[in-house]
């Protein structure tokens, strides 16, 4: 049984100094015992010891009683830090600010989501097209007691007098469809079950198609989901009778298939995929009935997509060829690659597009910074859209008759705004910004590029308080993902802000294995590439110590999920690097995660143990739960997870821990923190956010040596 000496310091001593050279009581608390069973896996013939593999189970006694008791020590560890109730009363007092959403019209109403401040869930609200007051239309809060009943996704009829929705309970991405009378507000069907990772697409007024997954038959938290299936559901008809559109072939396994109808009815667009990246695309002729598929890629070789039809003339999104993306037209009676034309070609930034209004909003992102240029369906340039700053830009997403759209702006130091614009004009204003007590006059961001371990490039976002001196003593906290041609753009959080508040540096590398430069740079982070990523991250901190910004003894480590896995690969292969390591909801089993509810849709960028022998060595290589030894400190650890999470199941985070736990040399605590009725992120609720953060923030502090907010000791400088 391991043991940790934890300090209680006298409060008459708090205001003495950062270091821990007070005087203290001492108080020593014990890991739970964490039994290890006799479970050997071979690959290619090699045994691979797995101690830990009965806590996957996670509908056990044995389970249930393990967490309990870790989340014992780590709360009773927790609650002897004494700023954390501090952090956490900044936190609900930043928080408490109105948020409110762009409007969009439906029918007869225009909606906008509205939350107060510190309620769970935002609020829908609606008011009658041209005059009305307005009234709550849709209150997550009230789906459940807690909080955690979540509003997933929304999607209205054609004439937007019928409503499904999403909900997700505890976190969980498995999901229910409730379908509800507009004008009434009153249910009227039985509710949708049993559906995941999906999109709601109306065809007319009715009906919809949606996609998911047979229910596993072990846990449904943990079980292997890998065949999806797209379904269309008339109104007036019980879920057992919708109809099978695509997918179920056992010889063809796809693992996401995704349905959107197209804004006039006349197609059906189904895109399948094997994996998180590269997909096949089909179209289906809506007007003439028991049409047959249409083939526009039958190979999972590009990310294709339509964006959107004139009639039969379709506006294709693709890196077939264009790693950065492009937009190509065909038609639909003969769509084949062979047969595209550009219309918006190829150039050295990563383009996103979106349609409003009848124009096509190409958004670039010029290191990792949004610029955004308006063409007409033609091709031609109507104008470069003058955005408030450098930033990220959200929105562009109106429908075609619409000539007013809104989209948002936001950077690390700048909260969300929204803005209006006349798409016909360009004409821009404010629509809203947030009445938040947080000045971000006071806070710079700067762009850095540094090199990696082999010479690349990459490019860096710091952000911290103006005027901050370099002295190498600086609370930092090293960012990172890395994965799945994810970006990391700039964008505002209240956690971040309380951080920074506290003379806090945020430092956000943009990694291989991202898409913030293409297919290339999402390709030189995958599979047997994998280890530039973290070479990548270890890079990023070594240039924040070398210029100054921090030292070893101030460094955190934070990322989640694929980031939890970069935090935990980097902190077994360079455990000087940080004094603390906050992996969260992290892949940290890298020889068995794809035999976990939808993960082996994840080969693309990871590759699996059963490829070959060369892609098992690498993986057991670099895997976190594989790389821990003895007679090593790490750093200090705070694990995060969520019990419901099925998409990263919290078993990775289970078996790390008591890794780290058996094994961590010195005085450095290693924690999990297991949250209950929650899941991978999305849709937590407000309150157990800000806790969170609240542990998270002060376990970091904590263990940088902190005993007093560092806000609160002015100019004090050992």
């Amino acid at each position: 049984m391991q043991r940790l000496v934890i300090g209680l310091f006298v409060l008459g001593t708090l205001l003495a100094c950062k270091e821990s050279k007070t005087e203290k009581n001492t108080m020593v608390v014990s890991y739970p015992e964490t039994k290890t069973v006799d479970t050997i896996d071979t690959y290619f013939g090699i045994e691979v010891k797995d101690p830990y593999r009965w806590l996957e189970d996670d509908r056990s006694t044995e389970t249930e009683t393990w967490v309990k008791a870790q989340n014992r020590v780590t709360h009773g560890y927790l609650e002897t830090i004494p700023f954390r109730e501090a952090l956490k009363e900044r936190l609900s007092s930043l928080w408490n600010y109105e948020k409110v959403s762009a409007p969009f019209t439906e029918g007869d109403y225009t909606y906008f989501s509205k939350n107060d401040g510190l309620q769970n869930q935002s609020v829908y609200y609606r008011k009658k097209v041209g005059n009305g007051e307005t009234e709550v239309f849709l209150d997550p809060n009230t789906f459940s007691e807690d909080g955690t009943t979540s509003l997933d996704g929304m999607s209205f009829s054609k004439n937007g007098k019928i409503l499904a929705y999403s909900i997700s309970e505890g976190g969980s991405d498995w999901r229910k469809i409730l379908v509800m009378d507009v004008e009434t507000k009153e249910l009227i069907e039985d509710t949708l079950v049993d559906v995941k990772f999906t999109q709601i697409s109306w065809y007319k007024n009715e009906g919809f198609y949606y996609s998911s997954y047979d229910k596993p038959k072990g846990s449904e938290l943990s079980a292997k989901t890998d065949q999806h299936k797209v379904y269309y559901h008339k109104l007036g008809t019980p879920q057992s009778e919708d109809q099978l559109i695509f997918g179920g072939t056992p010889e063809e396994k796809h693992r996401y298939i995704y349905a959107m109808v197209t804004e006039d009815d006349k197609y059906l667009v189904i895109t399948p995929r094997v994996s998180t990246s590269g997909n096949k695309l089909f179209l289906k002729d809506l007007s003439k009935p028991n049409s047959n598929f249409i083939t526009v890629l039958n190979h999972t070789d590009s990310d294709t997509y339509l964006l959107d039809n004139q009639g039969s003339k379709l506006f294709l999104v693709t890196n077939l060829n264009a790693p950065n993306k492009k937009i190509v037209t065909t038609d639909a009676s003969n769509p084949a690659p062979e047969n595209w034309a550009d219309l918006i070609p190829e150039n050295d930034n990563v383009l996103t597009p979106s349609t409003s209004g009848g124009y096509i909003f190409a958004h670039y992102m010029v290191h990792a910074i949004s610029q955004v240029k308006q063409y007409n369906y033609d091709g031609t340039l109507v104008r470069d859209v003058e955005l408030p700053g450098l930033g990220t830009i959200s929105g562009f997403g109106g429908k075609k008759e619409e000539k007013t759209d809104y989209f948002y702006f936001t950077n690390y130091k700048t909260p969300s705004s929204i803005y209006k614009m006349n798409v016909d004009t360009g004409d821009i204003e404010t629509y809203w910004q947030p009445s938040i007590a947080f000045n971000s006059d006071d806070y710079e961001s700067k762009q850095v590029f540094y090199a990696s371990k082999d010479g690349t490039k990459i490019p860096m976002m710091i952000t911290h308080r103006k005027g901050l001196e370099l002295d190498g003593k600086n609370p930092t906290i090293l960012y990172g993902y890395g994965g799945f041609n994810i970006s990391l753009t700039p964008s505002f959080s209240i956690g971040n802000a309380v951080w920074m508040e506290q003379g806090g540096i945020l430092a956000i590398p943009n990694l291989r294995g991202g898409g913030e430069y293409g297919k290339a740079w999402h390709i030189a982070g995958t599979q047997l590439q994998k280890q530039n990523v973290f070479d990548d991250f270890i890079a990023a901190g070594e240039y924040l110590i070398a210029n100054n910004y921090t030292s070893s003894d101030y460094l955190a480590l934070r990322g989640g999920s694929n980031g939890g896995l970069l935090v935990g690969a980097v902190m077994t292969q360079r455990p000087d690097l940080a004094k603390v390591a906050l992996p969260a909801v992290g892949v940290l089993d890298m020889l068995r995660y794809h035999t976990f509810t939808a993960g082996a849709g994840w080969a693309y960028d990871y590759g699996t143990a059963e490829d070959n022998k060369a892609m098992f060595e690498y993986l057991k290589g670099y895997s976190p739960l594989h790389n821990v030894k003895t007679s090593v400190e790490y750093p200090a650890t705070l694990v995060t997870t969520g019990d419901h999470d099925d998409r990263v199941v919290p078993a990775h985070s289970f078996k790390f821990a008591a890794e780290l736990q058996s094994k961590q040399t010195g005085d450095n605590p290693t924690l999990i923190r297991i949250e209950t009725d929650a899941g991978h992120g999305a849709g937590t609720p407000v309150s157990k956010t800000i806790e969170q953060y609240a542990d998270v923030f002060g376990f970091t502090l904590y263990n940088m040596g902190y005993r007093v907010l560092p806000s609160k000791m002015e100019n004090f400088k050992d």
